[in-house]
């Protein structure tokens, strides 16, 4: 099966959708025999990948380095080699419906009648510029509904996202939720021994709470709220994962330390060590990161927004709304309450381990989309 695959950006830009594309191409190839050319933004190294061919386009990338909003602009030429391949293609793969280049691989695979198959991982991102939320409604009203609308098959990564298009959309075929997986070779427990190394690796003393944050440092990701947090938990050691125009490192707190560079896999002795990651990002689903933690079995604290998208997870995933005025005391309060002595996050540990261990895995996710690229070809 020739599968034409698209995303906005490759793996090394270090963003939770093109570490899934490449965990699932990966798989697809190796596993299910699937012919993969893999077609993004030519912003960054593309990865290699037994049995992926990785096509770097050429894109202007000035949205991204100016505003913090992810959208390269592909030039005409590489969009044409795209159409190209989504007309040759058995069928095509789309990592979300708003990139221009989705929407023209979308387009010209259609016009061919080529199945299309689109991973939506976002819902609306509640912006603070009101201009990008009213561009970013009207995306999904237009292109949106006609992109996840007529797509041969549409898989949601969080329940929550699903929900958000089932208000106002209608899809040819039932949609899927499949989660993401979790390399649990790579994220997983280490003992209480290992543990202690770790943080003393990190400077980090047995009784001082290790709070984490992965991601980019964007406004969407709650870099704002962070500051605060940090501001009010003076006593608490905070290191942040990541790079973005928001540096914490600008910040010029003396609990805070800021980590680049590393590689997905090289996250995972920051996971293990810390005591609890904490996202308060909203509107994007069920974020990688969270998993990741989870696998580590260090405990997640999110927006109510993003715990909704994983609800089977209830019980082992601490959530607090974001919004409001109180907001960041809450906050405050429940990170003070999690990692405190004794604290529900040293309790939570082994059963969020547990959690991640007994239901995400990049082998189930990857067989699951063979089944439903194979169905799409079959029509």
């Amino acid at each position: 099966m020739r599968i034409t695959l698209v995303t906005h950006y490759f793996p090394a830009h270090r963003g939770g959708i093109e570490i899934v594309a490449a965990e699932l191409a990966q798989r697809l190839a190796e596993r299910h025999g699937a012919d993969i050319s893999w077609y993004a933004s030519d912003c960054d190294a593309p990865p290699r990948l037994a049995g992926v061919d990785c096509v770097p386009s050429r894109s202007w990338n000035a949205i991204e380095r100016r505003f913090g909003f992810p959208y390269p602009l592909w030039s005409p030429g590489s969009l044409r080699r795209l159409s190209r391949a989504a007309r040759d293609s058995n069928a095509v793969h789309l990592h979300d419906c708003l990139y221009l280049a989705n929407l023209v691989a979308y387009g010209a695979a259609r016009l061919a009648g080529r199945p299309v198959l689109v991973t939506q991982h976002v819902g609306m991102i509640p912006y603070r510029n009101p201009l990008l939320r009213a561009l970013q409604f009207l995306a999904y009203r237009l292109l949106g509904r006609i992109v996840l609308g007529g797509a041969t098959q549409v898989v949601f990564v969080s329940d929550s996202v699903r929900r958000y298009f089932d208000g106002f959309l209608s899809f040819r075929s039932p949609p899927e939720l499949v989660f993401n997986g979790v390399d649990t070779g790579v994220f997983r427990p280490v003992d209480a021994a290992a543990r202690q190394a770790l943080r003393a690796a990190l400077g980090v003393g047995q009784d001082v709470p290790l709070l984490l944050f992965v991601g980019r440092f964007v406004q969407k990701k709650g870099l704002p709220v962070l500051q605060r947090l940090a501001q009010m938990l003076p006593d608490a050691r905070w290191l942040f994962a990541g790079w973005g125009p928001l540096d914490p490192a600008r910040w010029a707190l003396p609990n805070v330390s800021v980590v680049r560079g590393r590689t997905s896999a090289q996250l995972a002795p920051l996971y293990q060590a810390a005591d609890l990651l904490v996202l308060p990002s909203q509107g994007e689903g069920f974020p990688l990161v969270v998993q990741e933690a989870m696998a580590c079995g260090t405990p997640a604290l999110v927006d109510t927004q993003t715990a909704a998208g994983c609800p089977g997870a209830a019980g082992v995933l601490p959530s607090e709304d974001v919004s409001g005025p109180e907001a960041i005391a809450r906050w405050a309060d429940r990170i003070t309450q999690l990692t405190s002595a004794g604290g529900a996050a040293q309790r939570l540990r082994a059963s969020v381990a547990a959690y991640a261990a007994a239901n995400w895995s990049w082998e189930r996710c990857a067989g699951r989309y063979a089944e439903l690229l194979a169905r799409c070809v079959k029509g």
